[in-house]
């Protein structure tokens, strides 16, 4: 049952974390310059800092949130 309920939390924060980085992509994309997309898209560390500074503050840190949920879950799993 423990084993059951870390691959769905896994599962979930991961889906989670790629639909944010997508939804960073897409404004970054919307806004210039817009090869910063392009660069967040091969970096993803760079996403989150660009969002935050083109005032997608709410992705941003969902982007932080999600992905530091994933990585303790991964810790708990292993």
């Amino acid at each position: 049952m423990r084993d059951l309920i870390l691959v769905i939390l896994l599962t979930t924060f991961f889906a989670a974390a790629v639909t944010t980085h997508v939804a960073i992509l897409a404004g970054l994309v919307r806004r210039r310059p817009r090869w910063r997309a392009a660069v967040a898209l091969a970096f993803p560390p760079l996403a989150p800092v660009w969002a935050y500074t083109e005032r997608m503050r709410i992705r941003a840190v969902l982007w932080g949130v999600t992905l530091g949920a994933y990585l303790v879950t991964l810790m708990v799993a292993r």
